[in-house]
């Protein structure tokens, strides 16, 4: 049975002139985001803070995992001017920090590395200032589509283990996967990036197993990192467990910034790209 949503949580509606181009350049350029595809609450607030997360490789994903509204299926093979695209839409809306995400695609020998890095490409050409930071999927493990990926030169490499390892036969993903996405981070810090990832919580995960995951991202070399309240996009999709009060997400903060996380942010609408050049000013040593 559903939980209902607490009082005090309150998801301010998209609204401003700056808002309305983004969505306006988005539907002309024939362009995806994740935060329309997710349905993310934060798309005015990081929209006019310079923002934009970019879906590129289509808006249809390969995987089913339970926690996710975006369509799945069989998807289209990519489009070649994808990247341009991309890369003049963020020339065009003046953003200064492009995120730029995807669906993931096991359906492609390098499950999308080779047009994440033509996207990376075209950015630095049409948009030379704007930092890009890149959420990537696991790539099935594939050390040399990450590799491609990071030859390319993203400001942040970041991957999302989404939940602690106990949870993921719930969202329909194999216990071991959570140790590849680790070694997404690892390989990326190594290689000596910036390194960031993500976490959902409402999904009936205990508080140790969040702090086991948390000192399992901070061993593998994770930089930065976001929490935030999971909320069920549509009665599809997984139902919340439980809603995590302010505070909850305040002392998660802590425990995190306290092993050593050089920036961490979280609250109960905190997703994985919000105000993802604020995570990344703090790691450069211009915020604190």
């Amino acid at each position: 049975m559903a939980i209902s949503k607490p009082d005090w949580f309150k998801i301010k509606l998209p609204d401003g002139n700056n808002y309305s181009e983004v969505v306006s350049q988005l539907r002309q350029n024939k362009l995806n985001t994740i935060c329309q595809q997710a349905r993310c609450p934060n798309r005015s607030a990081c929209w006019s803070a310079g923002t934009a997360t970019f879906l590129i490789l289509g808006a249809r994903c390969t995987r089913h995992c339970g926690f996710c509204a975006v369509e799945k299926g069989q998807p289209w093979p990519p489009d070649p001017e994808e990247p341009r695209r991309v890369g003049e839409a963020v020339a065009s809306l003046k953003i200064r920090h492009a995120v730029i995400t995807s669906v993931t695609r096991d359906d492609l020998d390098d499950g999308g590395a080779s047009v994440f890095a033509s996207t990376i490409e075209r950015i630095r050409q049409l948009a030379p200032s704007v930092k890009v930071e890149v959420l990537v999927p696991d790539f099935q493990g594939s050390a040399e589509a990450l590799e491609v990926v990071l030859a390319a030169k993203p400001d942040v490499l970041g991957h999302n283990v989404e939940v602690p390892a106990p949870l993921y036969p719930r969202l329909g993903r194999e216990k071991a996967n959570y140790c590849r996405s680790l070694r997404v981070i690892e390989t990326a810090k190594k290689a000596g990036f910036i390194t960031k990832s993500g976490l959902m919580v409402g999904l009936g995960e205990t508080r140790e197993e969040l702090r086991e995951t948390l000192l399992d991202l901070f061993s593998a070399g994770c930089d930065l990192l976001t929490i935030g309240q999971y909320l069920q996009p549509t009665p599809h999709q997984l139902p919340v467990v439980k809603y995590y009060l302010p505070e909850e997400l305040a002392d998660l903060k802590k425990e995190a910034e306290a092993l050593g996380f050089l920036g961490v942010m979280a609250g109960p609408l905190v997703r994985s790209s919000y105000l993802a050049h604020r995570l990344y000013l703090r790691v450069r040593g211009c915020v604190t």
